[in-house]
């Protein structure tokens, strides 16, 4: 599972493989917490501070074309492309 990006101690990974009918969606990696997380912000499973997934809603507003870009090679299993971190 590649990791796009890292911010703030979080970790923002894509899974190549996630099934046919799977909702786009990333995983964060936190202080000991892991979650998925949909492009919208919305948290698919697991678990995040409030603080770590406001950090991460804010990410994802910012780069919704490279995670739908992202998520479209990860699909043809081809290599991902590395997302901005948070500044």
């Amino acid at each position: 599972m590649p990791r796009i990006s890292f911010f703030y101690g979080i970790s923002i990974w894509m899974y190549w493989n996630e099934g046919v009918h799977a909702r786009p969606h990333f995983h964060v990696r936190y202080a000991g917490q892991a979650a998925s997380v949909d492009f919208a912000g919305d948290l698919i499973a697991g678990s995040l501070s409030p603080r770590a997934l406001g950090l991460v809603v804010e990410w994802a507003a910012l780069h919704q074309d490279e995670l739908r870009a992202n998520w479209e090679l990860a699909r043809r299993a081809e290599s991902l492309q590395p997302v901005e971190p948070l500044a």
